[in-house]
Protein backbone atom coordinates (compact mmCIF):
# COMPACT_ATOMS: atom_id res chain seq x y z
CA UNK A 1 0.00 0.00 0.00
CA UNK A 2 2.83 2.34 0.86
CA UNK A 3 4.75 2.77 -2.41
CA UNK A 4 1.08 3.75 -3.93
CA UNK A 5 0.78 6.43 -1.67
CA UNK A 6 4.15 7.55 -2.98
CA UNK A 7 3.08 7.13 -6.17
CA UNK A 8 0.18 9.17 -5.65
CA UNK A 9 2.51 12.25 -3.98
CA UNK A 10 4.47 12.48 -7.31
CA UNK A 11 1.89 12.63 -9.21
CA UNK A 12 -0.13 15.72 -7.44
CA UNK A 13 3.86 17.14 -7.53
CA UNK A 14 3.49 17.10 -11.29
CA UNK A 15 -0.16 17.85 -11.54
CA UNK A 16 0.83 21.24 -9.39
CA UNK A 17 3.69 22.09 -11.56
CA UNK A 18 2.17 21.46 -14.55
CA UNK A 19 2.87 20.09 -18.60
CA UNK A 20 5.27 23.43 -18.88
CA UNK A 21 7.03 23.40 -15.32
CA UNK A 22 7.26 19.44 -15.97
CA UNK A 23 9.10 19.92 -19.31
CA UNK A 24 10.99 23.10 -17.57
CA UNK A 25 12.45 20.64 -14.66
CA UNK A 26 13.22 17.62 -17.13
CA UNK A 27 15.34 19.57 -19.34
CA UNK A 28 18.67 20.53 -17.37
CA UNK A 29 20.43 17.97 -18.77
CA UNK A 30 19.00 17.85 -22.50
CA UNK A 31 21.56 19.48 -25.04
CA UNK A 32 24.73 19.19 -22.61
CA UNK A 33 25.73 15.85 -24.25
CA UNK A 34 23.26 15.82 -27.27
CA UNK A 35 23.23 12.19 -28.81
CA UNK A 36 20.40 11.59 -31.35
CA UNK A 37 18.66 14.18 -34.06
CA UNK A 38 15.92 13.95 -35.72
CA UNK A 39 14.97 14.52 -39.89
CA UNK A 40 12.08 16.16 -38.27
CA UNK A 41 13.25 18.38 -35.85
CA UNK A 42 12.85 22.09 -35.32
CA UNK A 43 15.71 23.14 -33.93
CA UNK A 44 16.29 26.72 -36.22
CA UNK A 45 19.84 28.33 -37.06
CA UNK A 46 21.37 31.18 -34.42
CA UNK A 47 18.55 33.95 -34.02
CA UNK A 48 19.67 36.95 -34.41
CA UNK A 49 20.82 39.35 -31.37
CA UNK A 50 18.26 40.24 -28.87
CA UNK A 51 15.62 37.82 -30.47
CA UNK A 52 14.04 34.83 -28.38
CA UNK A 53 12.98 32.46 -31.09
CA UNK A 54 15.93 29.98 -29.68
CA UNK A 55 14.65 30.67 -25.58
CA UNK A 56 11.32 29.93 -27.11
CA UNK A 57 11.69 26.89 -29.39
CA UNK A 58 13.68 25.25 -26.09
CA UNK A 59 11.14 26.12 -23.71
CA UNK A 60 8.58 24.22 -26.48
CA UNK A 61 10.90 21.29 -26.89
CA UNK A 62 10.94 20.48 -23.25
CA UNK A 63 7.42 21.06 -22.76
CA UNK A 64 7.03 19.00 -25.71
CA UNK A 65 9.38 15.99 -24.50
CA UNK A 66 7.21 16.67 -20.75
CA UNK A 67 3.78 16.06 -22.04
CA UNK A 68 4.88 12.96 -24.40
CA UNK A 69 6.18 11.31 -21.21
CA UNK A 70 3.33 12.08 -19.39
CA UNK A 71 0.84 10.78 -22.07
CA UNK A 72 2.65 7.61 -22.15
CA UNK A 73 2.39 6.98 -18.61
CA UNK A 74 -0.76 4.99 -17.47
CA UNK A 75 -2.77 6.76 -15.02
CA UNK A 76 -2.93 4.67 -11.54
CA UNK A 77 -0.38 2.85 -12.77
CA UNK A 78 0.04 -0.23 -10.13
CA UNK A 79 3.45 -2.46 -9.71
CA UNK A 80 3.14 -6.08 -9.50
CA UNK A 81 5.43 -7.35 -6.50
CA UNK A 82 5.34 -11.48 -6.01
CA UNK A 83 3.01 -11.21 -2.36
CA UNK A 84 5.52 -12.40 -0.13
CA UNK A 85 5.44 -9.13 1.92
CA UNK A 86 2.31 -9.76 3.15
CA UNK A 87 2.43 -13.43 3.02
CA UNK A 88 5.06 -14.29 5.88
CA UNK A 89 3.55 -12.12 8.52
CA UNK A 90 7.28 -12.89 10.28
CA UNK A 91 9.10 -11.17 7.03
CA UNK A 92 11.05 -14.44 6.76
CA UNK A 93 11.17 -13.93 2.60
CA UNK A 94 11.40 -10.24 2.55
CA UNK A 95 15.02 -8.07 2.25
CA UNK A 96 15.91 -6.82 6.02
CA UNK A 97 19.56 -6.34 5.88
CA UNK A 98 20.96 -4.51 8.27
CA UNK A 99 18.08 -3.96 10.47
CA UNK A 100 18.10 -5.81 13.77
CA UNK A 101 17.39 -9.70 14.13
CA UNK A 102 16.49 -12.22 16.35
CA UNK A 103 18.86 -14.70 17.56
CA UNK A 104 17.21 -17.44 14.75
CA UNK A 105 17.43 -14.90 11.88
CA UNK A 106 14.26 -12.85 11.52
CA UNK A 107 14.02 -9.37 11.59
CA UNK A 108 12.85 -7.50 14.77
CA UNK A 109 9.45 -6.90 13.31
CA UNK A 110 9.27 -2.65 14.89
CA UNK A 111 12.30 -2.44 13.10
CA UNK A 112 10.90 -3.59 9.40
CA UNK A 113 7.73 -1.70 10.45
CA UNK A 114 10.30 1.69 10.81
CA UNK A 115 11.23 1.11 6.96
CA UNK A 116 8.18 0.17 5.70
CA UNK A 117 6.85 3.83 7.32
CA UNK A 118 9.72 5.96 5.95
CA UNK A 119 8.72 4.16 2.78
CA UNK A 120 5.41 4.72 2.49
CA UNK A 121 5.97 8.56 4.02
CA UNK A 122 9.25 10.05 1.82
CA UNK A 123 10.28 11.87 5.42
CA UNK A 124 13.76 11.96 5.56
CA UNK A 125 12.67 12.21 9.59
CA UNK A 126 10.92 8.74 9.16
CA UNK A 127 14.47 7.41 7.05
CA UNK A 128 16.67 9.08 10.02
CA UNK A 129 14.58 6.60 12.55
CA UNK A 130 15.37 3.60 10.83
CA UNK A 131 16.78 1.30 14.02
CA UNK A 132 19.92 -0.36 12.52
CA UNK A 133 21.45 -3.25 13.83
CA UNK A 134 24.81 -2.69 13.76
CA UNK A 135 27.87 -0.65 11.59
CA UNK A 136 25.85 -1.04 7.79
CA UNK A 137 23.94 1.33 6.96
CA UNK A 138 20.85 0.97 4.31
CA UNK A 139 21.97 2.15 1.19
CA UNK A 140 20.25 5.19 -0.44
CA UNK A 141 16.41 4.28 -0.46
CA UNK A 142 15.49 7.49 -1.45
CA UNK A 143 17.06 7.54 -4.45
CA UNK A 144 14.08 5.87 -5.65
CA UNK A 145 11.76 8.70 -4.75
CA UNK A 146 14.08 11.26 -7.04
CA UNK A 147 12.70 12.72 -10.55
CA UNK A 148 15.11 13.45 -13.53
CA UNK A 149 15.09 15.24 -16.16
CA UNK A 150 15.09 13.55 -19.63
CA UNK A 151 13.75 9.75 -20.44
CA UNK A 152 11.15 7.63 -18.94
CA UNK A 153 10.16 8.69 -14.92
CA UNK A 154 11.65 5.56 -12.97
CA UNK A 155 8.21 5.32 -11.50
CA UNK A 156 6.49 4.88 -15.10
CA UNK A 157 9.06 1.61 -15.68
CA UNK A 158 7.71 -1.61 -14.95
CA UNK A 159 9.70 -5.22 -13.64
CA UNK A 160 7.77 -8.54 -13.35
CA UNK A 161 7.29 -10.13 -9.92
CA UNK A 162 10.32 -11.78 -9.00
CA UNK A 163 9.68 -15.60 -7.90
CA UNK A 164 8.28 -16.28 -4.88
CA UNK A 165 10.11 -17.61 -1.69
CA UNK A 166 8.37 -21.07 -2.01
CA UNK A 167 8.18 -21.60 -6.11
CA UNK A 168 10.63 -23.86 -7.70
CA UNK A 169 11.89 -21.46 -9.54
CA UNK A 170 13.68 -19.60 -6.89
CA UNK A 171 14.44 -22.98 -5.80
CA UNK A 172 16.29 -23.74 -8.85
CA UNK A 173 17.73 -20.15 -9.02
CA UNK A 174 19.24 -20.76 -5.32
CA UNK A 175 20.69 -24.12 -6.95
CA UNK A 176 22.61 -22.34 -9.25
CA UNK A 177 24.02 -20.04 -6.45
CA UNK A 178 25.23 -22.58 -4.66
CA UNK A 179 26.92 -24.56 -8.22
CA UNK A 180 28.22 -20.57 -9.02
CA UNK A 181 29.98 -20.73 -5.53
CA UNK A 182 31.19 -24.21 -5.42
CA UNK A 183 32.97 -23.72 -9.33
CA UNK A 184 34.16 -20.48 -8.05
CA UNK A 185 38.12 -21.22 -8.64
CA UNK A 186 37.66 -23.39 -11.57
CA UNK A 187 38.83 -21.74 -14.56
CA UNK A 188 35.55 -21.09 -17.31
CA UNK A 189 37.91 -22.47 -19.76
CA UNK A 190 38.30 -25.79 -17.96
CA UNK A 191 34.50 -26.63 -17.75
CA UNK A 192 34.29 -28.71 -20.88
CA UNK A 193 36.35 -30.81 -18.62
CA UNK A 194 35.44 -30.87 -14.75
CA UNK A 195 33.96 -33.53 -13.00
CA UNK A 196 32.33 -30.75 -11.21
CA UNK A 197 30.44 -28.45 -13.99
CA UNK A 198 29.38 -31.49 -15.59
CA UNK A 199 27.86 -32.37 -12.18
CA UNK A 200 26.21 -29.08 -11.44
CA UNK A 201 25.24 -28.64 -15.48
CA UNK A 202 22.99 -32.53 -14.93
CA UNK A 203 21.79 -31.30 -11.46
CA UNK A 204 20.37 -27.85 -13.28
CA UNK A 205 19.04 -29.70 -16.12
CA UNK A 206 16.52 -31.59 -13.37
CA UNK A 207 15.05 -28.58 -12.92
CA UNK A 208 13.20 -28.47 -16.18
CA UNK A 209 11.22 -25.17 -17.41
CA UNK A 210 12.08 -23.68 -13.60
CA UNK A 211 15.50 -23.49 -14.31
CA UNK A 212 15.70 -20.11 -16.62
CA UNK A 213 19.10 -20.22 -17.50
CA UNK A 214 21.19 -21.56 -20.93
CA UNK A 215 21.07 -24.46 -22.50
CA UNK A 216 21.15 -26.54 -25.62
CA UNK A 217 18.32 -28.34 -26.49
CA UNK A 218 16.54 -28.05 -23.52
CA UNK A 219 19.50 -29.17 -21.61
CA UNK A 220 22.60 -27.63 -19.33
CA UNK A 221 26.00 -28.21 -20.97
CA UNK A 222 28.78 -27.65 -19.02
CA UNK A 223 29.53 -25.41 -22.18
CA UNK A 224 26.27 -23.14 -21.36
CA UNK A 225 26.40 -23.26 -17.43
CA UNK A 226 26.34 -20.05 -15.92
CA UNK A 227 25.70 -18.46 -19.24
CA UNK A 228 23.61 -15.29 -20.00
CA UNK A 229 20.46 -15.41 -22.65
CA UNK A 230 20.71 -12.57 -24.75
CA UNK A 231 22.33 -13.05 -28.57
CA UNK A 232 25.98 -13.76 -28.85
CA UNK A 233 25.83 -15.46 -25.05
CA UNK A 234 26.48 -18.59 -26.11
CA UNK A 235 29.37 -18.00 -28.71
CA UNK A 236 33.69 -17.69 -27.72
CA UNK A 237 34.84 -17.62 -24.26
CA UNK A 238 32.43 -17.26 -21.14
CA UNK A 239 33.61 -13.62 -20.78
CA UNK A 240 33.45 -11.14 -23.22
CA UNK A 241 36.21 -9.88 -25.58
CA UNK A 242 35.72 -6.31 -24.04
CA UNK A 243 37.17 -7.71 -20.74
CA UNK A 244 40.69 -8.57 -22.29
CA UNK A 245 41.18 -6.57 -25.12
CA UNK A 246 43.93 -3.66 -24.47
CA UNK A 247 42.44 -0.07 -24.87
CA UNK A 248 43.96 3.62 -24.74
CA UNK A 249 42.44 6.01 -21.98
CA UNK A 250 44.01 9.04 -23.81
CA UNK A 251 47.24 8.55 -23.81
CA UNK A 252 47.13 5.79 -20.63
CA UNK A 253 47.92 2.08 -22.00
CA UNK A 254 44.86 0.34 -19.68
CA UNK A 255 45.82 -3.32 -19.63
CA UNK A 256 43.24 -5.97 -18.41
CA UNK A 257 44.73 -7.72 -15.37
CA UNK A 258 42.84 -6.99 -12.50
CA UNK A 259 43.93 -7.55 -8.64
CA UNK A 260 41.76 -10.50 -7.79
CA UNK A 261 40.47 -12.18 -4.68
CA UNK A 262 42.57 -14.94 -3.54
CA UNK A 263 41.65 -18.88 -4.13
CA UNK A 264 39.73 -20.56 -1.42
CA UNK A 265 38.69 -18.10 0.64
CA UNK A 266 34.60 -18.06 1.52
CA UNK A 267 32.75 -15.93 3.94
CA UNK A 268 29.48 -16.49 6.03
CA UNK A 269 30.26 -19.76 5.70
CA UNK A 270 28.84 -20.70 9.89
CA UNK A 271 25.61 -19.22 11.23
CA UNK A 272 26.89 -16.79 13.86
CA UNK A 273 28.77 -14.89 11.07
CA UNK A 274 25.86 -14.71 8.65
CA UNK A 275 24.08 -13.72 11.93
CA UNK A 276 25.89 -10.92 12.67
CA UNK A 277 26.36 -9.58 8.61
CA UNK A 278 22.43 -9.83 8.81
CA UNK A 279 22.51 -6.98 11.98
CA UNK A 280 24.68 -5.06 9.59
CA UNK A 281 27.92 -5.41 11.67
CA UNK A 282 30.85 -4.74 9.65
CA UNK A 283 33.07 -7.74 8.60
CA UNK A 284 36.49 -8.33 6.95
CA UNK A 285 39.25 -8.03 5.99
CA UNK A 286 39.27 -9.45 2.62
CA UNK A 287 41.93 -11.96 0.95
CA UNK A 288 43.70 -10.74 -2.21
CA UNK A 289 46.04 -12.31 -4.68
CA UNK A 290 49.18 -10.35 -4.65
CA UNK A 291 49.65 -11.40 -8.39
CA UNK A 292 47.46 -8.94 -10.78
CA UNK A 293 45.50 -11.69 -13.35
CA UNK A 294 43.76 -11.64 -16.33
CA UNK A 295 40.35 -12.93 -15.49
CA UNK A 296 39.66 -16.76 -15.97
CA UNK A 297 37.16 -17.66 -13.25
CA UNK A 298 34.26 -16.98 -11.24
CA UNK A 299 35.87 -15.84 -8.30
CA UNK A 300 37.84 -12.69 -10.45
CA UNK A 301 34.42 -11.78 -12.15
CA UNK A 302 33.10 -11.64 -8.87
CA UNK A 303 35.83 -9.66 -7.36
CA UNK A 304 35.83 -7.17 -10.46
CA UNK A 305 31.84 -6.87 -10.13
CA UNK A 306 33.10 -6.02 -6.23
CA UNK A 307 34.36 -2.68 -6.58
CA UNK A 308 33.85 -1.73 -10.47
CA UNK A 309 33.09 1.81 -11.40
CA UNK A 310 29.53 2.16 -12.43
CA UNK A 311 29.58 2.66 -16.10
CA UNK A 312 33.48 0.78 -16.24
CA UNK A 313 33.15 -2.24 -18.51
CA UNK A 314 30.70 -0.17 -21.25
CA UNK A 315 33.61 2.49 -21.17
CA UNK A 316 35.96 -0.17 -21.52
CA UNK A 317 34.04 -1.66 -24.26
CA UNK A 318 34.12 1.71 -26.33
CA UNK A 319 37.59 2.76 -25.72
CA UNK A 320 38.22 -0.67 -27.28
CA UNK A 321 35.94 -0.17 -30.13
CA UNK A 322 36.79 3.25 -31.03
CA UNK A 323 40.75 2.38 -30.53
CA UNK A 324 39.96 -0.18 -33.10
CA UNK A 325 38.25 2.53 -35.80
CA UNK A 326 34.60 0.07 -35.66
CA UNK A 327 31.91 1.34 -37.75
CA UNK A 328 29.92 3.49 -35.88
CA UNK A 329 25.67 2.77 -36.94
CA UNK A 330 24.92 3.36 -40.78
CA UNK A 331 22.07 5.50 -39.11
CA UNK A 332 25.03 7.80 -38.15
CA UNK A 333 24.58 11.52 -39.91
CA UNK A 334 27.86 11.65 -40.33
CA UNK A 335 29.15 8.18 -41.85
CA UNK A 336 30.15 9.25 -45.37
CA UNK A 337 29.13 12.71 -44.55
CA UNK A 338 30.77 14.90 -47.40
CA UNK A 339 32.59 17.92 -45.42
CA UNK A 340 32.12 17.08 -41.94
CA UNK A 341 32.92 14.88 -39.13
CA UNK A 342 30.68 14.38 -35.92
CA UNK A 343 32.05 15.46 -32.77
CA UNK A 344 29.86 17.57 -29.70
CA UNK A 345 27.02 15.62 -31.76
CA UNK A 346 27.28 11.96 -33.16
CA UNK A 347 31.07 11.89 -32.31
CA UNK A 348 33.59 10.91 -29.73
CA UNK A 349 33.08 12.78 -26.99
CA UNK A 350 29.01 12.59 -27.47
CA UNK A 351 28.97 9.17 -27.22
CA UNK A 352 32.04 8.76 -24.33
CA UNK A 353 29.04 11.43 -22.26
CA UNK A 354 25.85 9.91 -22.91
CA UNK A 355 27.43 6.31 -22.54
CA UNK A 356 28.21 7.03 -18.35
CA UNK A 357 25.25 9.86 -18.39
CA UNK A 358 22.47 6.93 -18.29
CA UNK A 359 24.00 5.32 -15.81
CA UNK A 360 22.54 6.97 -12.78
CA UNK A 361 18.86 7.11 -14.49
CA UNK A 362 19.15 3.43 -14.62
CA UNK A 363 20.32 3.46 -10.69
CA UNK A 364 17.40 5.42 -10.26
CA UNK A 365 14.71 3.43 -12.03
CA UNK A 366 16.10 0.01 -10.14
CA UNK A 367 16.19 1.78 -6.43
CA UNK A 368 12.30 2.67 -7.14
CA UNK A 369 12.02 -1.58 -7.58
CA UNK A 370 14.13 -2.41 -5.21
CA UNK A 371 12.88 -0.45 -1.88
CA UNK A 372 9.06 0.75 -3.36
CA UNK A 373 8.12 -2.66 -5.10
CA UNK A 374 9.80 -5.64 -4.74
CA UNK A 375 11.81 -5.63 -1.48
CA UNK A 376 13.48 -8.94 -2.26
CA UNK A 377 15.68 -11.08 0.56
CA UNK A 378 18.67 -11.65 -0.70
CA UNK A 379 20.25 -15.08 -2.08
CA UNK A 380 22.40 -14.98 1.37
CA UNK A 381 19.23 -14.60 3.00
CA UNK A 382 17.31 -17.67 1.28
CA UNK A 383 20.43 -20.47 1.96
CA UNK A 384 20.24 -19.37 5.75
CA UNK A 385 16.27 -20.32 5.76
CA UNK A 386 17.31 -23.53 3.81
CA UNK A 387 19.98 -24.21 6.06
CA UNK A 388 17.36 -23.80 8.96
CA UNK A 389 15.09 -25.84 7.41
CA UNK A 390 17.15 -28.76 6.44
CA UNK A 391 19.63 -29.41 9.76
CA UNK A 392 17.69 -27.33 12.51
CA UNK A 393 13.70 -27.72 12.20
CA UNK A 394 12.78 -24.48 10.89
CA UNK A 395 10.23 -25.19 9.43
CA UNK A 396 10.38 -22.69 6.79
CA UNK A 397 8.51 -23.08 3.23
CA UNK A 398 11.46 -23.31 0.95
CA UNK A 399 10.75 -25.55 -1.81
CA UNK A 400 11.57 -29.38 -1.00
CA UNK A 401 13.18 -29.67 -4.22
CA UNK A 402 16.12 -27.84 -3.02
CA UNK A 403 16.14 -30.10 0.22
CA UNK A 404 16.77 -32.79 -1.73
CA UNK A 405 18.98 -31.55 -4.01
CA UNK A 406 21.18 -30.22 -1.63
CA UNK A 407 21.31 -33.45 0.28
CA UNK A 408 22.29 -34.58 -3.02
CA UNK A 409 24.84 -32.16 -3.13
CA UNK A 410 26.35 -32.27 0.21
CA UNK A 411 27.55 -36.34 -0.35
CA UNK A 412 29.56 -34.98 -3.42
CA UNK A 413 33.01 -35.72 -1.96
CA UNK A 414 32.79 -32.66 0.61
CA UNK A 415 32.39 -30.13 -2.08
CA UNK A 416 29.65 -28.54 0.56
CA UNK A 417 30.39 -28.50 4.59
CA UNK A 418 28.72 -31.29 6.36
CA UNK A 419 25.37 -30.20 8.31
CA UNK A 420 25.28 -26.51 6.54
CA UNK A 421 23.45 -25.32 3.20
CA UNK A 422 24.69 -21.61 3.79
CA UNK A 423 25.33 -19.82 0.62
CA UNK A 424 29.26 -19.59 0.70
CA UNK A 425 29.61 -15.71 0.09
CA UNK A 426 33.03 -14.18 -2.03
CA UNK A 427 33.20 -11.23 0.20
CA UNK A 428 33.30 -10.31 3.79
CA UNK A 429 30.10 -8.63 4.07
CA UNK A 430 27.85 -10.56 1.75
CA UNK A 431 25.47 -8.58 -0.51
CA UNK A 432 25.32 -4.49 -0.17
CA UNK A 433 22.36 -3.23 1.76
CA UNK A 434 19.74 -2.83 -0.61
CA UNK A 435 17.09 -5.38 -1.85
CA UNK A 436 17.80 -7.99 -4.61
CA UNK A 437 14.99 -7.03 -7.10
CA UNK A 438 16.19 -5.54 -9.26
CA UNK A 439 19.50 -5.64 -9.83
CA UNK A 440 21.52 -2.20 -9.86
CA UNK A 441 24.59 -3.39 -11.95
CA UNK A 442 22.27 -5.48 -14.26
CA UNK A 443 20.13 -2.12 -14.81
CA UNK A 444 23.52 -0.16 -15.26
CA UNK A 445 24.78 -3.24 -17.97
CA UNK A 446 21.82 -2.82 -19.92
CA UNK A 447 21.44 0.67 -20.15
CA UNK A 448 24.82 1.49 -21.23
CA UNK A 449 25.13 -1.58 -23.45
CA UNK A 450 22.14 -0.20 -25.38
CA UNK A 451 23.66 2.75 -26.02
CA UNK A 452 27.01 1.13 -27.41
CA UNK A 453 25.05 -1.34 -29.53
CA UNK A 454 22.80 2.05 -30.78
CA UNK A 455 26.02 3.73 -31.51
CA UNK A 456 28.57 1.22 -33.32
CA UNK A 457 27.39 -1.30 -35.57
CA UNK A 458 26.17 -4.51 -34.17
CA UNK A 459 27.04 -6.57 -37.19
CA UNK A 460 30.36 -6.04 -37.51
CA UNK A 461 32.92 -9.31 -37.22
CA UNK A 462 35.90 -8.24 -34.24
CA UNK A 463 38.25 -9.83 -36.68
CA UNK A 464 37.29 -7.44 -39.48
CA UNK A 465 38.62 -4.38 -37.03
CA UNK A 466 41.76 -6.35 -36.17
CA UNK A 467 40.76 -7.71 -32.83
CA UNK A 468 41.71 -11.07 -32.52
CA UNK A 469 39.75 -13.02 -29.87
CA UNK A 470 41.56 -13.98 -26.88
CA UNK A 471 41.04 -16.02 -23.42
CA UNK A 472 43.14 -15.91 -20.88
CA UNK A 473 45.68 -18.90 -19.67
CA UNK A 474 44.01 -21.57 -16.93
CA UNK A 475 46.19 -19.19 -13.86
CA UNK A 476 45.13 -15.86 -15.58
CA UNK A 477 49.02 -15.09 -16.25
CA UNK A 478 48.87 -13.80 -19.94
CA UNK A 479 46.47 -13.85 -22.87
CA UNK A 480 46.36 -17.03 -25.62
CA UNK A 481 44.57 -17.06 -28.75
CA UNK A 482 40.74 -18.33 -29.07
CA UNK A 483 40.47 -21.10 -31.38
CA UNK A 484 37.30 -21.84 -31.13
CA UNK A 485 35.44 -22.66 -34.38
CA UNK A 486 33.44 -19.64 -33.76
CA UNK A 487 36.48 -17.18 -33.04
CA UNK A 488 35.79 -15.27 -36.70
CA UNK A 489 31.81 -15.40 -35.89
CA UNK A 490 32.14 -12.82 -32.89
CA UNK A 491 30.73 -9.97 -33.38
CA UNK A 492 30.57 -6.29 -31.98
CA UNK A 493 26.39 -6.81 -30.76
CA UNK A 494 27.13 -10.40 -29.43
CA UNK A 495 30.12 -9.11 -26.89
CA UNK A 496 28.39 -5.88 -25.53
CA UNK A 497 25.34 -8.46 -24.78
CA UNK A 498 28.03 -10.92 -23.57
CA UNK A 499 29.33 -8.10 -21.37
CA UNK A 500 26.49 -7.02 -19.82
CA UNK A 501 25.31 -10.81 -18.62
CA UNK A 502 29.28 -11.15 -17.27
CA UNK A 503 28.98 -8.24 -15.41
CA UNK A 504 25.21 -9.34 -13.89
CA UNK A 505 26.21 -13.14 -13.21
CA UNK A 506 29.21 -11.78 -12.07
CA UNK A 507 27.27 -10.66 -9.07
CA UNK A 508 25.59 -14.09 -8.81
CA UNK A 509 28.56 -15.62 -8.64
CA UNK A 510 29.43 -13.66 -6.29
CA UNK A 511 26.30 -14.90 -3.98
CA UNK A 512 24.52 -11.58 -4.27
CA UNK A 513 22.21 -11.44 -6.60
CA UNK A 514 19.69 -14.12 -8.86
CA UNK A 515 19.30 -14.74 -12.01
CA UNK A 516 15.97 -13.05 -12.59
CA UNK A 517 17.36 -10.17 -10.94
CA UNK A 518 19.76 -9.99 -14.16
CA UNK A 519 17.73 -10.94 -16.56
CA UNK A 520 14.84 -8.66 -15.81
CA UNK A 521 16.89 -5.74 -15.05
CA UNK A 522 19.07 -5.54 -18.28
CA UNK A 523 15.84 -5.49 -19.79
CA UNK A 524 14.52 -2.42 -17.46
CA UNK A 525 17.96 -0.69 -18.33
CA UNK A 526 17.55 -0.88 -22.03
CA UNK A 527 13.72 1.17 -21.49
CA UNK A 528 15.58 3.19 -19.63
CA UNK A 529 18.00 3.95 -22.50
CA UNK A 530 15.86 3.93 -25.32
CA UNK A 531 13.43 6.84 -23.75
CA UNK A 532 16.06 8.59 -23.29
CA UNK A 533 17.33 8.20 -26.98
CA UNK A 534 14.26 9.22 -27.62
CA UNK A 535 13.82 12.43 -25.95
CA UNK A 536 17.53 13.13 -27.05
CA UNK A 537 16.85 12.54 -30.83
CA UNK A 538 14.50 15.95 -31.02
CA UNK A 539 17.62 17.87 -30.18
CA UNK A 540 19.51 17.94 -32.84
CA UNK A 541 19.78 19.99 -36.44
CA UNK A 542 21.09 17.23 -38.26
CA UNK A 543 19.13 15.25 -40.85
CA UNK A 544 18.90 11.89 -38.61
CA UNK A 545 16.37 9.02 -39.43
CA UNK A 546 17.43 7.30 -36.23
CA UNK A 547 19.90 3.92 -34.91
CA UNK A 548 18.71 0.93 -35.00
CA UNK A 549 19.83 -1.56 -32.46
CA UNK A 550 18.71 -5.17 -31.66
CA UNK A 551 16.97 -5.14 -28.00
CA UNK A 552 17.97 -8.42 -25.46
CA UNK A 553 15.31 -10.42 -26.55
CA UNK A 554 16.38 -10.01 -30.55
CA UNK A 555 14.38 -8.04 -31.41
CA UNK A 556 15.29 -5.09 -34.14
CA UNK A 557 14.26 -1.40 -33.18
CA UNK A 558 14.96 2.02 -34.37
CA UNK A 559 14.93 4.83 -31.90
Amino acid sequence: MGKHLVQTSRRKFIGHVGAAGAATIAAGVIGIEPLFGTGGSEVQAAPAAGSNQRANDCAKLRRDSAQTGLQATPQNMQHPANGDEDLYPNKIASYSKGLPHNADGTVVLSAYAAMLKALNSGSNDDFNAIPLGGDRRLTNPQSGLAFDMEGADSHALLQPPAPTFSSREQAAEISENYWMALLRDVPFAEYSSSTLASVAAADLTLWGFDFKGAKDGGVVTPETLFRGLTPGDKKGPYLSQFFYQPCNFGANKVEQKITTAGLGINYMTDFNTWLAVQRGVNQGPQSFDPVMRYMRAGRDIGQWVHIDVLFQAYFQAFLVLAGAGAPFDDGNPYVNNPTQDGFGTFGGPHIATVLCEVATRALKAVWFQKWFVHRRLRPEVHAARVDRTLYHGAGYPVHADILNSLSTVARLGGYMPSGNALLPMAFPEGSPTHPAYGAGHATVAGACVTILKAWFKESTKLVDVGLVPTQPTDDGSSRVPYTGADAGELTVGGELNKIASNVALGRNTAGVHWRSDGTESLKLGEQVAIGILKDQRACYNETFGGFSLTKFDGTLVTV
